[in-house]
């Protein structure tokens, strides 16, 4: 029997959460109703709700003798970057196998994995299926040439790394009394299943950012194996906002962005936070949240990826131009 995988320490924790009492306000709600939790202020790498995760699947990466990190995602991938600084941390190699072919554009996440001394990898092939074959392909060149390769899932997601939001959840428990909603994008999946693994699926709003095809049986698949009665038709999941597809930019996205900016200060990016404040917007309009009920928009983080993001920095273009 294998022994029990002990997490890393990679983060600063517990993150802290802030009133959002101007937004509340906006939104019809009572100004002490509205939270923030800042788990883009995790730390390392420039922070970001990966590295809950990172300090259980790397933890395992160690645990088997690994002295190289593989992963994949797309080019302005969270995760891919946040390995690279975890590798960076550990005295590890981090190797990142991207869609596609290299484009002449760095911006955004991809100056920063350069900067963390990743090796990047463009496949030339699409789809999660092909990427995943093309990772597999480069770990056993990197057998051949003596490393010693982990292969960390798409996103940093699988039932393991779940256990860091189930983590963060408590966090909350102990922070926010008498919370009713937490409102979290829904990407990979891991970090929505272990919030729904802790407060249950009727505390916890997941936006889809239409990263997966099967976001809501992935997040049932994380969650099961930490609280057996979570049910894929039981999970509130609002796919509203995912628009023309995952690298677009949709109208309640920039809403979304510019109230979050102006009235609170707080910037989010266009394809993680930025829908996921979208959908906690749509979902008190809704009236699904409500006065007097305690809400917490969950920060993973994510800022780089505005800078790598066309249709985002024109809109911001348009915002200056037009006041």
């Amino acid at each position: 029997m294998s022994a029990p995988i002990i997490p890393l320490s990679l983060g600063t924790w517990p993150t802290p959460v802030e009133p959002m009492p101007r937004l509340a306000a906006a939104l019809g709600l009572g100004r002490d109703d509205l939270f923030i939790k800042r788990d883009d202020l995790t730390g390392l790498g420039g922070g970001g709700n990966k590295i809950r995760k990172l300090e259980w699947t790397v933890a395992e990466a160690l645990a088997n003798d690994a002295d190289t990190l593989v992963t994949t995602g797309a080019p302005q991938s969270n995760h891919a970057r946040l390995t690279a600084a975890a590798a960076a941390r550990l005295g590890l190699r981090a190797v990142l196998v991207f869609p596609g072919e290299q484009g002449s554009a760095r911006s955004g996440n991809l100056v920063l994995d350069a900067f963390l001394g990743a090796e990047i990898v463009f496949s030339g092939v699409t789809g999660q299926e092909a990427l995943a074959d093309a990772a597999a392909g480069v770990c056993d060149r990197l057998r051949s040439e003596g490393a010693r390769p982990a292969l960390l899932p798409f996103g940093g997601s699988s039932v393991l790394s779940a256990r860091g939001y189930v983590r963060c959840a408590e966090e909350l428990t102990a922070q926010v009394p008498g919370l009713r909603t937490v409102v979290v994008a829904l990407g990979s999946g891991a970090t929505m299943a272990g919030l729904v693994a802790s407060l249950g699926a009727e505390r916890t709003l997941g936006v889809d950012v239409g990263a997966v095809d099967d976001a809501r049986r992935r997040v049932e698949s994380f969650a099961v194996p930490h609280a057996p009665d979570v049910r894929a038709d039981a999970l509130r999941i609002d796919r509203g906002h995912i628009g023309a597809g995952y690298a677009s930019l949709g109208k309640s996205v920039e809403e979304a962005m510019t109230l979050s900016a102006r009235l609170e200060g707080v910037v989010l990016d266009p394809t993680y936070t930025g829908r996921a404040m979208a959908g906690l917007v749509a979902a008190a309009r809704r009236g699904e949240i409500v006065p007097g009920d305690r809400t917490v928009f969950l920060h993973t983080g994510g800022l780089p990826g505005l800078f790598g993001h066309t249709e985002a920095l024109a809109f911001a273009e348009d915002l200056h131009r037009n006041g």
